[in-house]
């Protein structure tokens, strides 16, 4: 994909046959990856001390990365960040009160966007291509709509606009395990991954490769970040939906079609591809929230091209 334009807005439906589980096993070991690898760094912003890591060429447009709901930077599946760090300078942190970072745990997305631009203004990034994972792609949404002039490239993963006019109701199970304070394995394979056996042995690889970081950092969110978090989330309402056109800026949209923490249908309808005036939206039909992780090398790709 070339020129400073994305083709007019399209949808695409993924092939599940076609495409391979991204497990990462190379004669019975686990692949060393560049993500785990990457130092810990720290920088100082107006509000907070924000860790930080950087993985990548140091050229071109950096692609910063805003992660879900109740989750660090070391819930990011070190595959998917090495697919992008191929060609991109990849940075992933924690906002303010999560994780390593210090500061005051955010309670709306605006104070998170907020977080998110002053952790870019630290790093004296004048110019930014951002991704977001669920509860992050309310986040990079409204840090663009923000500092249109900052960001050149949007990525909106397993996330939407906001509750849009007639969304379905979560199903009162995965209610149940949003509420939760301490979330088992179990869970985490329900909410992110397809309910298939399939869907089970690839989330069961990416949890396994989250293990090395996690391992070592016992990354966690305190009860105080979360509760902030969920109101946050509840609150965002119809979050930007009637602003989606002031989006003129490139913006990728991808999600799993088994999603049920997203309504799959809110953020890949034609409806809303007319409301972006420049979007690709691609949809993964054999994938939940966790697409991007399931398919990490595709998806990667994806990236890559529509970062061209």
């Amino acid at each position: 994909m070339t020129g400073p334009n994305v083709a007019a807005p399209s949808i695409r439906l993924e092939d599940s046959v076609a495409l391979d589980t991204n497990t990462n096993e190379q004669d019975g070991a686990l692949t060393a990856f560049e993500a785990d690898r990457a130092e810990t760094k720290y920088v100082d912003g107006t509000t907070a001390r924000f860790a930080y890591r950087r993985i990548g060429p140091r050229s071109g447009v950096p692609l910063v990365m805003a992660v879900r709901f109740r989750a660090t930077m070391d819930h990011w599946d070190p595959a998917f960040l090495d697919a992008l760090a191929v060609e991109r300078d990849v940075i992933v942190f924690d906002n303010r009160g999560v994780g390593l970072s210090t500061g005051t745990p955010p309670s709306s997305i605006g104070d998170m966007a907020d977080g998110l631009l002053e952790f870019i203004d630290a790093l004296d990034l004048t110019e930014v291509d951002l991704l977001g994972w669920s509860m992050g792609g309310y986040v990079v949404q409204v840090a663009a709509l923000t500092r249109a002039a900052l960001v050149r490239r949007l990525i909106v993963a397993a996330s939407g606009p906001g509750r849009v006019p007639d969304t379905p109701a979560l199903s009162e199970h995965v209610v149940q395990i949003i509420g939760k304070r301490q979330k088992d394995e179990a869970d985490v394979l329900y909410e992110f991954w397809p309910h298939t056996d399939a869907g089970r042995e690839a989330g069961i690889a990416s949890e396994r490769r989250l293990d090395k970081r996690l391992s070592e950092s016992h990354a966690n969110v305190s009860d105080a970040a979360v509760d902030g978090q969920r109101a946050a989330i509840f609150a965002f309402g119809a979050g930007v939906w009637d602003r989606l056109n002031e989006l003129t800026i490139p913006v990728l949209v991808a999600n799993g079609a088994r999603d049920v923490l997203i309504d799959t249908q809110a953020f890949t309808s034609y409806q809303a591809s007319q409301r972006l005036p420049n979007a690709k939206i691609v949809l993964y039909s054999d994938a939940s929230h966790a697409f991007l992780f399931q398919h990490a090398d595709d998806f990667g790709q994806e990236v890559l091209d529509f970062l061209r």
